[in-house]
């Protein structure tokens, strides 16, 4: 009898009630257990799954009260009724505080209400579990969410370590770039002069200092242009010799970009010629 879904167990110690309440429930769809004391309802409890336990209030050597108390005490998950003859109200406020029942039931009962009463307390455990559940679903993607969030600021932290490397290391750059004691240039694709440094700002060509902004060809012609042209495409060295700055005779030297920037200009390198 495996296939049920549920359990039900009932504990009385009159023979009359358990078959009553086995011809009752004959057709309802849980597995029914009987016992007759309380000691074999705790015994059933430990070899079976029970999702609702139904006793009497009075029982030989374990009171159902007892009985009850200890159920919710190592199976707290069990829905727990009292089915019983007698109503003072010290044996009512025993069994709600003790045994903490879903509801106390007095014999004779009406057999729908009963059954309605029963479908109801596994309900109330179907509902409990799913609670249950769905609690530790979001215990669980909240701790998924806490691990994912320290791992991001983690990750924030790496790359903002490195962002602050590669800034600094750029800056060191600049600074070694404009301090170099020779003339240097940055030229973009199109030709337009985009950085020069300390000792390239002193230069003149025919008189007009050398800005950034302006293009080369300004002040080396087309032929400037071309070897722009011819250093990125080829993605090596050009040369144009001899061209008078400030007076002396200096070497133009193209050298293209490298690895990620390659493409994306060329460094001018203004040297000593012959002239």
């Amino acid at each position: 009898m495996n296939d049920y879904k549920h359990t039900v167990l009932c504990v009385d110690d009159e023979e009359n009630i358990l078959r009553s309440l086995k011809r009752l429930f004959r057709r309802e769809d849980f597995r029914f257990l009987t016992a007759e004391t309380g000691e074999e309802g705790l015994k059933i409890l430990q070899e079976n799954p029970v999702h609702l336990v139904i006793s009497d209030n009075r029982l030989p050597t374990m009171s159902g009260i007892e009985f009850l108390a200890e159920i919710r005490e190592n199976y707290p998950d069990t829905i727990r009724m009292v089915l019983t003859g007698f109503t003072d109200l010290d044996t009512i406020m025993e069994s709600v505080n003790q045994g903490h029942i879903f509801k106390f039931i007095l014999k004779p009962w009406n057999d729908q209400n009963l059954i309605m009463d029963v479908r109801q307390a596994l309900q109330q455990y179907d509902l409990i579990q799913s609670n249950k559940q769905l609690h530790e679903r979001v215990l669980e993607q909240n701790q998924q969410l806490k691990k994912m969030n320290e791992n991001l600021e983690d990750m924030v932290q790496k790359r903002t370590k490195e962002l602050e490397i590669q800034n600094q290391a750029l800056e060191l750059s600049r600074a070694i770039l404009t301090d170099l004691p020779v003339p240097i240039m940055g030229i973009s694709p199109d030709g337009m002069i985009v950085l020069i440094n300390n000792e390239a700002q002193s230069l003149s060509v025919e008189g007009e200092d050398i800005q950034i902004g302006k293009n080369l060809k300004d002040y080396f012609g087309a032929e400037a242009e071309e070897k722009i042209s011819s250093t990125i495409s080829s993605e090596m060295s050009q040369t144009l010799e001899d061209r008078r700055i400030s007076g002396e005779a200096r070497h133009l030297i193209f050298t293209p970009l490298s690895g990620r920037f390659a493409g994306e200009g060329i460094i001018l390198t203004l040297e000593h010629g012959k002239i």
